[in-house]
């Protein structure tokens, strides 16, 4: 089956290791509806690619990833027109595409720089193994946003960094570097930025030499034990809770201003 072709993503595939870039540079990679639905297109496609063992996820451009466009909620277009059908169709795609990226059959692993924000951080948590570069900084504002944190981020964080931590990050929205990531298990490696992806397909070179059993029983063999610790099945109602907070004043209003003060600085 050809490669799919694809808009919002740049996809290479060299001996064995697949190199996935989200390629929205002007938007600074934020997750749009199109970019999502790529996403879980391109999972499609890896799970019958048995040739491909390894995936390495980056950014294109400053950063890994500016959160989800928040503009496709709202603006038709011709970036969003496929999925414009309903608005929590819409709000589900983040979640689909985090399901379909953690289940794909290769190991994949994150390589993050700059910025990662609310969204990012949940596509980050799908990868099987994370490296961040030293001037990684990551956030997760949406409650400052007036929306909850959706798409399966929060059993993610929860069966990654914890109960308290996950509570005290996502409802202070504050950000934490590349350092505190590593130090709170959600991060395994921190190195230079110029080494980032030098250090990622390293490591993806020494997975893909190993036998493709043993890398696929192991991936679903951890996997199934962290759903049983935080499955993030039951979390098919966050569209719900997002298409909500869309339309609850209190959180419009939290938004705006959230908005408002970012376009200041």
């Amino acid at each position: 089956m050809d490669q799919p072709n694809f808009s919002a993503l740049k996809v290479d595939i060299d001996d064995r290791i697949a190199h996935v870039v989200l390629d929205r540079p002007d938007r600074l990679n934020a997750l749009s509806v199109k970019l999502l639905e790529e996403i879980v297109e391109l999972a499609a496609w890896l799970n019958i690619r048995d040739d491909v063992r390894v995936v390495i996820l980056s950014g294109a451009g400053r950063t890994f990833c500016a959160g989800f466009d928040l503009g496709d909620f709202t603006r038709s277009g011709e970036e969003s027109a496929s999925v414009t059908d309903s608005p929590r169709r819409s709000a589900d795609t983040g979640r689909r595409a985090a399901e379909a990226w953690t289940n794909i059959s290769q190991i994949s692993i994150a390589a993050v720089h700059g910025h990662c924000v609310g969204g990012g951080v949940v596509l980050v948590g799908a990868c099987d193994l994370r490296l961040a570069a030293d001037d990684a900084v990551f956030s997760i504002p949406e409650v400052d946003l007036g929306i909850p944190l959706a798409w399966g981020g929060i059993p993610r964080l929860v069966r990654e960094i914890g109960p308290a931590l996950t509570k005290e990050l996502v409802l202070t929205c504050r950000a934490f570097g590349a350092d505190e990531a590593r130090n709170i298990g959600f991060i395994n490696r921190v190195v230079p930025a110029a080494e980032l992806l030098e250090e990622a397909e390293s490591l993806a070179r020494s997975l893909a030499d190993k036998p493709l059993y043993a890398l696929r029983t192991t991936k679903e063999q951890v996997n199934a034990v962290m759903e049983e610790i935080a499955g993030t099945g039951r979390n098919a109602a966050d569209a719900d809770s997002l298409v909500y907070a869309m339309h609850d004043p209190e959180s419009k209003a939290a938004s705006a201003r959230y908005l408002a003060e970012r376009r200041r600085k």
